[in-house]
């Protein structure tokens, strides 16, 4: 798909100021639409939106189709009368600088808990919209509800070390479950509607103001969720649960070992046969709830990077060929009308960052989807892909992303001929590196432009999002209140102006 010449911002809600210890779908969220589109910009990228779970990242998710209850606003709860403001107190000394899950996850659930007793009290106002939700949502809601009753009844352990009734989904211990904790069902279902009810208001809050919102796909789902849990024979996995083999990339000048990512691998040959329905209707809810979808690890449709399980590195691995062209063919197909615009194409964008080989440029090419251009990757030298003289229209051109430094921060711990380079380049002496930044990807052939908040505000290296290599302390920052100011709209403004976004 071709996209218009535009511009926008990559900011995950959870980084948004709040006085409840994490960003939410609340007025803030709204204020930052009204402050987006007094910048001109018209795109609003997000992180996955799912319920986190192990390592609180956005890419470990209980549920490839649900929402995180930890973003829903208490704000809003207030407003519907499932909170009083006595409620809220529980959560007003939390950190603003960063967000502490472990202090903010107990108190928000139980935040949550209280709503939802209050509208079991009184549940005439609501109760038709969820009636409604859980029917129309209920091919993937039930396992999802099933699955984090039943989590919490085994001590919030990992399905695969449930009593093997439950763990293989023998129809009698599955009916006892549902009758046995019928009203924590009924919970996590109220937390869905809950969050989609807030997140639609929000997104066509956005809509209405000419922001289109970019939402996150990541391409492996977590094993540790209800989607490995319900359907295992879509995944490469043993009698008692476990993978037999799992994903990672293979060592390179970043990682001597590569990285072990341990997500279970897609048995393709099963999705093939029954049409890729599994992701038919993956992809199909998240265009329901986004406007534009990226692609995360692109290339492992193309073909992936398969680990035996029992291996502690991802040194010894094999590249597979994955469903390419017959995986998107399937999804133009069957979700072109109504949900794709005519004509236009596939609302896609390629995250083809990493070892782009001939079968990834080729599966990019068949649908026309545009891929990635970090321009904090391109300061090895003029022939360097990723620098804007090389760049094609049909790409999305980034400063950086959630997995890198901020610019700022690359600037300060870079390779001194690579900052010697940068300057060169840029024509700049580093005083102002991010909005450098931000200036040679807004001006270049891309047609799509976004920057990191953190690059916006010109953050240092503290305000980082993600070290991919790092387990624990990632996906905290947040903005300070008083951040989206006049000055700084009017900066993005002027760019937006100068460069036709």
């Amino acid at each position: 798909m071709t996209f218009k010449r535009s511009s926008g911002i990559l900011l995950h809600p959870s980084s948004l100021p709040s006085p409840y210890g994490i960003g939410d779908l609340g007025p803030q969220a709204f204020r930052f639409v009204d402050w987006l589109s007094s910048t001109g910009c018209k795109l609003w990228q997000v992180l996955p939106l799912g319920p986190t779970g192990y390592g609180d990242s956005p890419y470990q998710c209980f549920s490839a189709f649900a929402g995180n209850p930890y973003l829903i606003s208490p704000d809003d709860l207030l407003a519907d009368g499932l909170l009083t403001q006595s409620d809220l107190e529980a959560m007003k000394d939390l950190p603003a600088s960063h967000v502490d899950f472990g202090l903010v996850i107990p108190r928000k659930l139980d935040l949550l808990q209280k709503a939802f007793s209050t509208y079991q009290s009184h549940p005439e106002q609501l109760r038709p919209a969820f009636d409604y939700f859980c029917a129309e949502n209920a091919s993937w809601l039930d396992d999802y509800t099933l699955f984090m009753a039943l989590k919490e009844a085994n001590g919030g352990g990992a399905w695969n070390g449930w009593p093997e009734p439950q763990r293989s989904r023998k129809k009698t211990a599955l009916r006892k479950a549902q009758s046995e904790l019928a009203e924590r069902i009924m919970l996590y279902a109220f937390y869905q509607f809950i969050f989609f009810r807030q997140w639609n208001k929000l997104r066509a809050y956005a809509n209405e103001r000419g922001i289109q919102i970019i939402g996150d796909l990541p391409i492996f789902v977590a094993n540790d969720s209800a989607d490995v849990w319900a359907h295992p024979e879509l995944f490469y996995m043993d009698k008692a649960g476990n993978p037999t083999v799992v994903a990672g990339v293979p060592p390179d000048i970043f990682s001597a070992s590569g990285q072990l990512w341990g997500n279970p691998l897609y048995n393709w040959a099963v999705h093939k046969k029954d049409g890729y329905a599994w992701w038919l209707s993956r992809v199909r809810s998240s265009l329901q709830i986004f406007d534009i979808l990226r692609f995360d690890h692109f290339r492992g449709f193309a073909g992936y990077y398969e680990i035996p399980a029992e291996h502690k590195t991802a040194e010894f691995g094999r590249w597979v060929v994955g469903p390419g062209q017959d995986l998107f063919r399937a999804i133009d197909k069957h979700l072109g009308d109504g949900l794709i615009t005519a004509g236009t194409g596939l609302p896609f964008i390629a995250e083809d960052l990493g070892l782009v080989t001939p079968d990834v440029i080729e599966l990019l090419e068949a649908f026309d989807l545009p891929g990635m251009k970090v321009l904090q990757f391109g300061f090895s030298g003029p022939d360097n892909p990723f620098l804007p003289h090389n760049y094609v229209p049909n790409c999305v051109a980034y400063t950086g992303t959630h997995d890198n430094d901020t610019s700022r921060g690359w600037f300060a711990a870079a390779e001194p001929h690579e900052r010697e380079f940068a300057q060169r380049y840029l024509r700049v002496d580093g005083s102002d590196f991010a909005w450098d930044l931000i200036r040679c990807v807004w001006g270049s052939v891309a047609d799509v432009v976004i920057t990191p908040m953190q690059d916006v505000l010109n953050c240092g290296g503290e305000a980082r999002m993600n070290f991919p290599s790092r387990l624990g302390g990632n996906w905290a920052w947040r903005m300070r209140e008083g951040d989206l100011n006049d000055q700084l709209s009017g900066r993005l403004r002027e760019l937006n102006w100068l460069y036709l976004r």
